[in-house]
């Protein structure tokens, strides 16, 4: 799957403080997105992936699982891989590397807990989708 020891070397290597995910659940040829809330510190308002940080003595993949939970409800199935990330900053953490993996789910409700909608979004949406040009190419990159 990925390798966890070299993605945190270089990570290290790279200035980076702080790994997240992101969690692309595909079906049907349309990949899942959420929108932050319009009162959100960070880019409120914009779609995303589900995901966020992994937390201490957890691996990349396990963040991930827990975050998909956590923001939607859904459970994984099964990684089906991982794909390219990209680095960001926010006011409280200033260099991030987020880690992006296609996963299947187990049959279940969507119940957001960090976000106020979703939606499942063809390539063909993601022009007209208030978001910003990284999350635009992760999302291609989601689908392809």
């Amino acid at each position: 799957m990925i390798n966890e020891e070299v993605i945190r070397k270089q990570a290290q290597s790279d200035g980076i403080t702080h790994i997240s995910t992101g969690v692309a659940v595909v079906k049907d040829g349309r990949v899942l997105v959420v929108r932050r809330v319009a009162h959100d510190d960070t880019l409120a308002g914009e779609w995303e992936l589900p995901g966020g940080g992994v937390d201490p003595g957890e691996t990349i993949e396990q963040g991930a699982v827990r975050e998909l939970r956590e923001e939607t409800g859904l459970e994984v199935y099964k990684v089906i891989g991982s794909f390219e990330g990209f680095d960001y900053t926010t006011p409280k953490k200033p260099k991030v590397r987020q880690i992006n993996f296609k996963v299947s789910v187990k049959p279940g409700d969507i119940r957001l807990s960090e976000h106020d909608m979703y939606k499942w979004i063809t390539a063909n949406d993601i022009p007209g989708l208030k978001t910003n040009s990284v999350m635009q190419d992760c999302l291609y990159r989601a689908l392809a």
